[in-house]
Formats: C-alpha cells, structure tokens, sequence
C-alpha cells in the first residue's frame, strides 16, 4: 500500500468515473485501475461497485476512503514541514466565501495581504496585488452559499470557509473571527421609519425586500423580525436575488426596507448613509468565522488568513458581542 493508491481511489470517489480519475491523475486508465485492484486485493475488500454507474463505493469503501484522506492529509503536513522549515510559510489555501460577505471584506484585506506575503500566489485576476505581498502562497477563491461551501470543505475541494456561525452540521470546526451589526436601509421615498434608532418591531415586514432562498442572511433577517419562514411577504413583484447590491437598488426604486450588515455600508455614497437606520442596543449582529472540515491540516496558513482580516477589520466590527447573535437556521 502506498499513497499514490490512496489518491487514485480518492480521485475515482471524486469524479465517479474511472477515466475521469486517471486524466486527473495524469495516467492511464489501465495503471489506475490496476493499482486499484492491487489494494482491493491487499485489503481483501472491494472498494467500489464497478456494477453501477457512475461508480459508487460499497459501503466498507466508504470507510476506507475515508481513512484514506486522513492520511493524505496528514501526509500533507510532513510536506509542508519540510518546506516550512527550508523556506518559511508558504503553500496553497482554497478559500470559500459567503456572497453577501465577499465583496466587502475581501478588499479589505487581501491586497495588503499579497504584498506582505510574496510567496503566496493567487488565483483569480483580480487579486493579483495579493501577490505581491505573499508570492509563496497559492489561493484559491470560490463565492457561494453556506449550503455549497460545506459541501465543498466536506470533500476536500475547499480548505476554510469564511461565513456566518454558529453552524448546526456536525464536522466541522468554527474558529471566531468578528461580530457584525447590522442595520436597516430605508428608501428615501418610504416615510414610515424617521427615526434615527429602531426596534425589529418598527420595520413594517409588508415592506421588507430579502434575498433569495439558500442565503444565510435571508434566514437572520426572518429570525430577526421574527417572520415565519412560511409566511408570504406581501408585496406584488416576486423578486429573487442573491446580491445586496440588488437588493438595494429594488429597495430604492420600491420604496422599500432591507436590512443589511455593516461592511456592506462602508462604500456608501452620503445619499445612501442618510438612508441608514441603526437598531437600539442590544445591537443585533451576526457572527462570522472560519470554518474547516476535520482533520484540517493547514494550521499555519489558517492562523496567518485570520491575522490578516482581523487587522484589516479591527475598525468597522466587534471583537465581542453585546447581544444574542441571529442564527442563520
């Protein structure tokens, strides 16, 4: 047994399909599943049912493959050890992120981020200040729900999660980064809510613009205004979005309310801020953290994202919070 076997059974559990795990692999078919059926036989079980397609573990494969990636990961960490100790902190991170989050926070931190770490390299074109800062570094970052991006840390194809807290699925581990408030946004044409200061009671839910199913901020604002789930909001468009920015904008042009987190607020125009409306403390907030799976091995880097932000958000969130946090269930 060795790890190469490892992989490849962990590559065919990935893309269900035998061809699709050797390209990944970079060989052939044939090797693949040769050295498959060599720790079949090794083990004396049979990893997958090659009967059904796409091609499906038996149920003691699943548990073999399992144990599978926790050795490939521990075996990540005796590499990076090693590299660590050559060359200092460097390596690769795939980073998911909530929708109603990313464009607010990301900016904050990452340019500064690539320019102090040079050896961290980025991905995506737009972050490519980042690496400047940290050239030995590699990230990856991916923009979906929460409901995603748990799928995603579960199977490997995501390192942490940046994203609201606390969870309710099992296997995964929260580390606390922030609270954020949040507030509510009026549109000019709506008169009903002249006060600086409100209560969730205040906001007419008659008039109330949310985002679309699946976003976790939908969920804290039902739970916040204490609207059941089930309960139509009365206005005569149906519109779905996942963005804030939309969200605003459908606000404005309907004479609507919506609520939304402070580091969305940061960029507004003074038009926009004389929209604002704060709650009365207790202030509600939501929390956010970074989340892995277990057996998460990148500790170093894990410890290096969350200096970073919390620096770059010191000024705009709390350390602590005042108030219960709204869930996101």
């Amino acid at each position: 047994m060795n790890l190469q076997q490892l992989e490849y059974i962990v590559a065919v559990d990935t893309h269900r399909h035998f061809e699709k795990a050797a390209d990944h692999c970079f060989v052939t078919q044939a090797t693949l599943s040769a050295m498959i059926k060599k720790l079949e036989q090794e083990l004396d079980v049979v990893i997958f049912d090659r009967s059904k397609q796409p091609v499906v573990p038996t149920e003691v494969g699943k548990s073999i493959l399992e144990q599978a990636r926790v050795v490939l990961r521990e075996s990540t960490i005796l590499k990076q050890l090693s590299k660590t100790a050559k060359t200092g902190l460097q390596g690769s991170l795939k980073i998911g992120i909530i929708p109603t989050l990313a464009p607010y926070l990301l900016p904050l931190f990452l340019m500064d981020f690539l320019k102090k770490y040079p050896a961290i390299k980025l991905l995506p074109l737009f972050l490519m200040d980042f690496l400047k800062k940290y050239p030995a570094i590699k990230l990856k970052i991916v923009e979906q729900t929460t409901e995603h991006l748990l799928h995603l840390l579960a199977t490997d194809k995501l390192d942490v999660g940046i994203m609201a807290t606390p969870l309710t699925e099992k296997g995964f581990l929260e580390k606390h980064l922030f609270y954020e408030e949040f507030k509510v946004y009026v549109s000019a044409e709506n008169k009903s809510l002249k006060k600086k200061y409100i209560l969730a009671e205040d906001i007419d839910i008659s008039k109330l613009w949310l985002l679309e199913e699946g976003h976790c901020l939908r969920s804290q604002v039902l739970n916040l205004c204490e609207i059941q789930k089930q309960q139509a909001l009365a206005h005569h468009l149906d519109y779905e979005t996942g963005s804030i920015e939309s969200l605003l904008r459908i606000t404005e042009i309907n004479g609507g309310i919506t609520i939304v987190p402070n580091l969305a607020t940061l960029q507004f125009t003074r038009d926009k801020t004389n929209c604002l409306r704060h709650f009365k403390p207790p202030v509600p907030v939501r929390e956010i953290s970074l989340v892995t799976y277990r057996h998460f091995v990148k500790k170093g880097l894990l410890n290096l994202l969350e200096k970073e932000i919390l620096k770059a958000v010191k000024p705009y969130v709390n350390a602590k919070a005042e108030t219960d946090i709204i869930s996101i269930a």
